[in-house]
């Protein structure tokens, strides 16, 4: 990606105004439109310059980016805890415990570690949360779409919150057949880049949660997609982004803008470990995210940010 922005991108935006990201952005985007632009690291390097760019403006102008796309709805988010990284399912429920007691409302665990078998991971962890906590399953696209409606069923007796990434990403088709053959939310999206990618499965009603990812998107994309699954009455539980903490909070500035979004995943052995790099008021507690105050995203790259690089 970085070499994407010094070869590609980076000449073509020197002197252009910063209270225009999405005008850059669509400019970007289209640059390359007759060699392959749509995905992939071309638009994950347009997500980070479009991120930049709406924090740069918020800079200049002294507003939050909630602010920029019209006006900050919330000034905390409930989160939800994602994975439980212990080594056996004992373990994983004296976890999920531990973060009960700290706030947290609700707790998604991973399929793909499920080794005593999925159904009875689900179960275990009901009996040990009680029945008041959401949980969530993710099954990282690993399943063909009637064995997916034939497990999902088997969790719905447990009160399943959703049921995440059932088939593999191209299986349009299988999407749409797990989301009607299911009696709980299908939770789609955190590696589509674009509402384009996003419109089709909106149209097929393949999901009824969507997991926008920033790193991936950006803002400019994030809100559109966003706006256009409040139109097809979809809930929006952003994906937590997997870097030093500044995605973290370009999705937190841009959910607080959001209707419709009962949660915010919480990447908690990322996001805490990561908070050092970054100066501001971010943070994540007793259940909830605190949306960064300040103007643009809230946040500042420190000095250890650029130590790490260099020892790296």
């Amino acid at each position: 990606m970085k070499a994407i922005i010094d070869n590609l991108l980076a000449p073509v935006i020197l002197g252009r105004d910063p209270s225009e990201p999405a005008v850059i952005h669509e400019d970007l985007y289209d640059l390359m439109r007759v060699r392959g632009f749509i995905t992939g690291y071309y638009v994950d390097a347009l997500a980070g310059i479009d991120i930049a760019c709406w924090d740069l403006y918020g800079q200049l102008t002294g507003l939050s980016v909630a602010q920029l796309l019209g006006g900050r709805r919330h000034r905390t988010l409930p989160a939800y805890v994602s994975g439980l990284p212990k080594a056996t399912l004992a373990e994983r429920c004296e976890m999920a415990v531990d973060w009960v007691a700290k706030g947290f409302k609700a707790i998604k665990f991973a399929a793909a570690v499920s080794d005593e078998g999925i159904v009875q991971e689900m179960a275990a962890l009901r009996e040990a949360v009680g029945p008041d906590i959401d949980l969530m399953v993710d099954l990282h696209w690993k399943f063909e779409a009637s064995e997916a409606i034939r497990l999902i069923r088997r969790l719905e007796p447990y009160n399943l919150y959703f049921a995440e990434a059932a088939c593999q990403t191209e299986d349009m088709e299988g999407q749409a057949r797990v989301a009607r053959g299911i009696g709980v939310p299908q939770a789609l999206g955190e590696e589509w880049r674009t509402v384009y990618e996003y419109r089709p499965r909106f149209e097929a009603r393949a999901m009824g949660i969507i997991q926008p990812e920033i790193g991936h998107t950006g803002i400019t994309q994030f809100t559109r997609i966003a706006v256009m699954a409040q139109a097809f009455h979809m809930r929006i539980i952003p994906h937590a982004s997997i870097s030093i903490g500044i995605f973290t909070a370009a999705s937190l500035q841009a959910t607080a803008a959001l209707q419709r979004v009962p949660y915010h995943e919480y990447q908690h052995s990322i996001f805490d470990r990561n908070l050092r790099f970054t100066n501001g008021d971010m943070a994540c507690a007793a259940g909830h995210y605190t949306i960064p105050g300040g103007p643009g995203l809230g946040v500042v790259p420190n000095d250890d940010v650029f130590t790490y690089i260099r020892k790296v």
